[in-house]
């Protein structure tokens, strides 16, 4: 598992080896990661999921950086790509001198966590976590911010049960 400081750590390595490379790079942090570094809403997670460029280098020298610190290679991973749209706005979280991190804004961050709401992560907690973040006290409310982001043929079942039943219990 990766707790904040060690993310932190892992970023400023990172950026100290595209300093070497003489590139600049940039990483797009969600899920676990943001819900870790951005909320404190949990203590750690146990990847990084991200969008990057330079792709092929950052790639490259994150799993150098893992088998250097005896962890999976793909620590820094962009499994999460098929979940993102461009239509959200980009918080900075870290500015180094050769790398930019960013998340998503909170309520894009809703929006995926809902769409994602796997039932065999924290997805529900983060759900949760974020709809008392932004004070929405209406399932409508949810469902609004979600199709800001994504296309209402895009929001699966599950996604609609789950906001049902944390709305519900907030009533």
């Amino acid at each position: 598992m990766l707790d904040k400081k060690t993310i932190i750590s892992l970023f400023e390595e990172l950026n100290l080896l595209l300093s070497k490379n003489g590139e600049i790079g940039e990483v797009g942090i969600v899920g676990g990661t943001v819900m870790c570094l951005v909320f404190d809403a949990r203590a750690s997670t146990r990847d990084v999921d991200a969008i990057f460029k330079p792709a092929a280098l950052i790639r490259k020298l994150a799993a150098q950086i893992g088998e250097k610190h005896e962890i999976e290679a793909t620590w820094l991973n962009d499994g999460a790509k098929a979940y993102l749209t461009d239509n959200f706005k980009r918080v900075s979280v870290l500015n180094l001198s050769h790398l930019r991190v960013w998340a998503p804004e909170p309520r894009y961050m809703l929006a995926m966590k809902c769409i994602s709401a796997r039932w065999d992560t924290l997805d529900r907690k983060d759900v949760q976590f974020l709809i008392g973040f932004l004070k929405l006290k209406k399932k409508q409310d949810v469902f609004q911010i979600i199709e800001h982001y994504y296309p209402k043929s895009r929001v699966p079942a599950k996604t609609q049960f789950l906001i049902e039943e944390l709305m519900e219990k907030k009533a």
